[in-house]
C-alpha cells in the first residue's frame, strides 16, 4: 500500500516512498518481532541519536503511527491480554501506602534519583501505569526518568523525553525557522510525566521538585547523551489542571495548543486542548536554538 511519490514524517524524520517500501518488506519477514524490526529499520536507515546510538524508541513510536495510518502491517506483539491490551502486572511494591502529610520544607534529604537499571525502569513504569491518569506509554527518543525520594520514602516520579515536533506558541516564542528547529530540536526536552503519588500530601512539593529537576537535568542529560539541553517544555491538559505548580517553579505560560497530537502533521488526531509551558535552562537558549550548524561558535554554550 504505497502512496506514489509521497513521503511521510514521523517523530521528526521524513520517510521516503522507497524507505516505506523497505520497512514493509522488513516487517513481512517471517519470525520477526517488533523489537527486532525497530533495530533493523534504525540500522538500515541510519537513524541515530546525537551520541551515535540507534533511535530505537523513536522508531517504535514511528512504526506504531505508520500502522495506525495504514502504511505498514507490524508483527503481532508478543504479549497480549484477552482484550488486546498489553498486560502490566501489579506488584506489592507499588501498592498504596499510608498517607504522608509533610510540607515540602520539612522533607529530609529530598532528591531526584535517575532510573538507571532494568529493575528501576520496570518499577517506574508500573507506578506511572497504575497511578497516572494517562497511564504508561514509552517515552520517544532520548529520555531521563526520575524517582523523587526523601527520608520519608518515595514521593513522586518524573519523566522527560523528546520535544514536540511543532507547537505554535513555543515556536513563536523561540523565533526559529523550520530548518533551525529541525537542527536543534534535540536541545528542547519535554516533561512528559509528572506524578506525585496519591497518598502524598506535601505543600509546595510539586514546584520544589520542578525546580530541582531544572537544576539537575542538564548535567544528567549531558552525562548520558553528551550534550546539554537549553529548554524544557510541557503540556498541561487545560480541562484538568491549571498549571499552578509550573508557574510557581518559574515556568512560562505561552498559550494553548490547537488540540492536535504531539507529532500530528496531518491534522488527523484530535486531542484535548493543553496549555503550553516553557522553562529556559540557559540565558542564551534562543541563540543556541537558532543556530543551524553544529560547528557554530555557540556550541560552547551547550
Amino acid at each position: 500500500m504505497t502512496i506514489a511519490g509521497v513521503s511521510r514524517k514521523y517523530c521528526g524524520r521524513e520517510f521516503t516512498r522507497d524507505e516505506l517500501d523497505r520497512i514493509r518488506a522488513l516487517a513481512a519477514q517471517p519470525g520477526t518481532t517488533r523489537r527486532a524490526l525497530s533495530l533493523r529499520v534504525c540500522e538500515e536507515l541510519a537513524w541515530r541519536k546525537i551520541d551515535g546510538g540507534l533511535k530505537q524508541m523513536s522508531c517504535r513510536v514511528a512504526l506504531l503511527r505508520m500502522q495506525k495510518d495504514g502504511l505498514v502491517e507490524l508483527p503481532a506483539p508478543l504479549h497480549r491480554s484477552s482484550n488486546g491490551a498489553r498486560t502490566r502486572p501489579r506488584t506489592p511494591e507499588t501498592d498504596p501506602q499510608p498517607p504522608l502529610i509533610v510540607p515540602a520544607n520539612e522533607l529530609r534529604s529530598l532528591r531526584l534519583l535517575p532510573v538507571s537499571s532494568r529493575r528501576d525502569s520496570t518499577l517506574w513504569n508500573e507506578y506511572v501505569d497504575r497511578y497516572h491518569y494517562l497511564g504508561y506509554q514509552p517515552l520517544p527518543g532520548a529520555q531521563l526518568r526520575y524517582f523523587a525520594r526523601a527520608e520519608q520514602g518515595l514521593l513522586a516520579l518524573l519523566g522527560f523525553g523528546a520535544a514536540a515536533w511543532k507547537t505554535a506558541p513555543r515556536d513563536a516564542f523561540i523565533g526559529w525557522t523550520a530548518l533551525q528547529r529541525e537542527a536543534r530540536l534535540h536541545l528542547v526536552v519535554n516533561n512528559a510525566r509528572f506524578l506525585i503519588l496519591p497518598w502524598v500530601r506535601s505543600l509546595h512539593l510539586a514546584s520544589k521538585l520542578l525546580g530541582l529537576a531544572a537544576r539537575q537535568l542538564p548535567a544528567d542529560w549531558q552525562a548520558r547523551y553528551g550534550y546539554r539541553p537549553v529548554l524544557l517544555e510541557t503540556f498541561v491538559e487545560a480541562a484538568r489542571f491549571r498549571g499552578t505548580c509550573y508557574r510557581a517553579a518559574n515556568w512560562l505560560f505561552l498559550g494553548e495548543t490547537r488540540g492536535r497530537g504531539k507529532l500530528d502533521t496531518a491534522h488527523a488526531h484530535a486531542l484535548p486542548v493543553k496549555t503550553v509551558w516553557l522553562r529556559p535552562l540557559s540565558p542564551q537558549f534562543r541563540e543556541a536554538l537558532r543556530a543551524c550548524l553544529p560547528s557554530s561558535p555557540l556550541a560552547s554554550l551547550l
